[in-house]
């Protein structure tokens, strides 16, 4: 039981492919911490342990499940069937509420969790605990309108939103990708959601810029490229292309450093990291603060993923995005709409290829005021926005 003067936040990331989740929900539990403020973190996520992990935060680690198809998912390391695996963390999830008492409860970008998994906590909570406050927290784009409703439709998400959920945050800005109108959003639970702009992220100190430099063995004045996958679980082919770019332009004018991702196939693995060192490039297969690694970048070339695009342009860094366009056109999506507002330039998973690839990179490296004049007036105001809901919900307030 919480003592009387703390405020307890719990929050549910459910963790199946990549990094994103885990990397959002640490992202907004660091910038809520504060004096009286408990943070759990419900996740499935096999990696959790390698981030640091701010005091006032902590994490309730649940059996990892890796996704197959859209509908398949199947344990990721305890050798029992998928639906055991459920049951276990489903369990897990209520037990863990029932015992943490939150004021507040944040489940990522999954209404249901996981086939469902949170249903239960969230009609528990509604029944026993009804001054605990529901949110749901959206990335900017979730897919494509029409798949999106679909499958809304199709899964009974509309009366999730309706029936057990106090707000719907969406991390995003709502004149840039409006997904009210989008997503054809019912009035009363248009009603709900709050769009609260971006969410900010850890800026480096210099001397831990100019550290990593000197490990990665770049002089102060080389320009570099980084060039990152997020996960890496489907991020070969941007490396691939990458690679095949500098073995056939030997003397680029750069430095290049890859970080494939913890899921990456090893093959896949090896082979960028043995072709990585013929050509003088930098290769790693995880790191544990992106951040400085983007701080020390020129360019930064991604697959767009909504935490990837986030820290790049909260450091205000030009970046070239390879967007993958299934299962899911939200990297897609998200790529066509910040590059028409001139934030990065982008090239289409089906044209990507060594030379229009090697283009693009010189164009940012050696032109980047377009995007330096676009990336200033940029606002990140996420914290602010999400602080004064909470604040307003400690006060008692809707």
């Amino acid at each position: 039981m919480a003592q009387g003067n703390t405020y307890n936040i719990l929050m549910y990331s459910h963790d199946t492919y990549g990094l994103g989740h885990i990397r959002r929900t640490m992202a907004i539990a660091s910038q809520l911490r504060r004096k009286g403020v408990n943070i759990l973190i419900l996740t499935g996520s096999p990696l959790v342990g390698r981030f640091n992990v701010p005091e006032g935060v902590d994490f309730v680690r649940i059996p990892g499940m890796i996704k197959k198809t859209n509908e398949e998912y199947l344990p990721l390391s305890i050798k029992i069937n998928a639906k055991h695996a459920l049951n276990i963390r489903r369990n897990i999830i209520i037990a863990t509420a029932k015992a943490f008492n939150p004021h507040l409860f944040i489940v990522d970008k999954a209404p249901m969790g996981l086939k469902r998994e949170v249903i239960p906590t969230l009609k528990w909570l509604k029944r026993c605990q009804p001054q605990t406050k529901t949110i749901l927290g959206l990335r900017d784009i979730m897919d494509d309108a029409q798949s999106t409703i679909d499958d809304w439709e199709d899964k009974g998400i509309y009366n999730v939103l309706d029936s057990f959920y106090s707000e719907i945050w969406v991390y995003g800005e709502q004149h840039l990708y409006d997904s009210i109108r989008e997503y054809k959003i019912p009035d009363h639970i248009a009603r709900k959601m709050v769009f609260t702009g971006y969410i900010p992220r850890t800026v480096p100190k210099g001397g831990n810029v100019a550290a990593v430099r000197q490990e990665e063995h770049f002089c102060k004045k080389e320009k570099v490229v980084l060039v990152t996958t997020g996960g890496g679980g489907d991020g070969f082919p941007v490396m691939d292309a990458y690679l095949q770019m500098l073995e056939s332009n030997p003397s680029p004018g750069f430095r290049s450093i890859l970080v494939s991702g913890p899921f990456m196939p090893r093959i896949e693995r090896e082979n960028i990291a043995s072709r990585a060192k013929a050509v003088g490039a930098r290769f790693h297969h995880f790191f544990r603060r992106m951040e400085i690694l983007m701080g020390l970048a020129d360019v930064i070339v991604s697959m767009g993923g909504y935490n990837t695009t986030c820290e790049i342009l909260f450091q205000r860094k030009p970046s070239l995005v390879i967007p993958r366009e299934t299962p899911r056109l939200e990297q897609r999506i998200r790529a066509e709409v910040l590059g028409q507002h001139g934030l990065l330039d982008f090239i289409p998973w089906q044209d990507l290829e060594p030379g229009r690839l090697k283009a693009a990179v010189d164009k940012l490296l050696f032109n980047p005021k377009p995007y330096a004049d676009a990336l200033s007036s940029f606002q990140f105001r996420g914290l602010d926005i999400i602080c004064d809901r909470i604040e307003a919900f400690r006060k008692g307030g809707q």
